[in-house]
């Protein structure tokens, strides 16, 4: 059991690192543009939920194996 809560939280901080660093590009400044064609009012980025996803399903995934190691 402490070897999966220490994997755990190992794969947590990788993720939480991994998403902040991504983060981090997002947030600088952009030049004025050259009035280029408007983006649809239906495009939506899906990046920062596939990552939620990823992380949400690893950490399942853990559960699972950790709850079939105990049986």
């Amino acid at each position: 059991m402490k070897i999966i809560s220490s994997s755990l939280r190992f794969v947590l901080a990788t993720a939480g690192i991994v998403l902040v660093s991504g983060g981090l590009n997002l947030v600088q400044a952009q030049g004025p543009g050259s009035g280029g064609p408007t983006p649809t009012p239906t495009a939506v980025p899906i990046d920062g939920g596939a990552s939620l996803l990823l992380a949400a399903g690893v950490g399942f995934g853990l559960k699972k194996l950790c709850d079939h190691r105990k049986r």
